[in-house]
């Protein structure tokens, strides 16, 4: 069995990005779910990799590209899978072990330096720890880690799988 062009698997993966990002869009403005910092967090990773597969399916390059496509997919897949992790580990903390819940994201824009903002946005707040949602047993942060998983996986097999000149 071979795999299709490199260029429709990006373009594959690019329509699923879209769509977790609408998903994600619809639970915060029609369910009403307020994006934590960690989610916001989570939601940069997919949208640059939505924008590295759209790249690299408009690109279409020959095979040292493509594993290099395949490289950046990798790395902000592994960096989506441990805000994810970070995230289900602070929502299976008891409720007096969690972090403190702290004000809302724009106000923390406007009075934290740009450092601290950082490390808020990456280590999570009680907020985080909440569980809003939940579907097929999985809390929001579990499907994105399923996500975070399978664009690991893409971008490895991108890295390594033996690419051919389709003429």
């Amino acid at each position: 069995m071979t795999l299709p062009d490199s260029r429709v698997l990006h373009f594959l993966a690019f329509l699923v990005s879209m769509g977790l990002i609408g998903g994600s869009l619809t639970l915060q403005h029609v369910v009403g779910l307020e994006p934590c910092p960690l989610c916001i967090s989570q939601r940069i990773v997919v949208i640059s990799i939505t924008l590295v597969v759209l790249i690299a399916a408009i690109h279409n390059p020959q095979t040292k590209g493509k594993r290099n496509y395949g490289r950046i997919v990798f790395v902000l897949g592994l960096f989506g899978i441990g805000l994810a992790v970070r995230q289900l580990y602070l929502q299976s903390l008891p409720v007096d072990q969690a972090p403190a819940c702290m004000p809302g994201l724009d106000y923390l824009v406007e009075v934290l330096p740009l450092t601290e903002l950082i490390t808020v946005m990456f280590s999570g707040t009680g907020d985080c720890a909440e569980v809003q949602w939940s579907f097929l047993g999985l809390t929001i942060p579990g499907w994105t880690l399923v996500c975070f998983i399978c664009y690991s996986i893409f971008g490895l097999l991108e890295m390594v799988r033996k690419h051919h000149l389709y003429k």
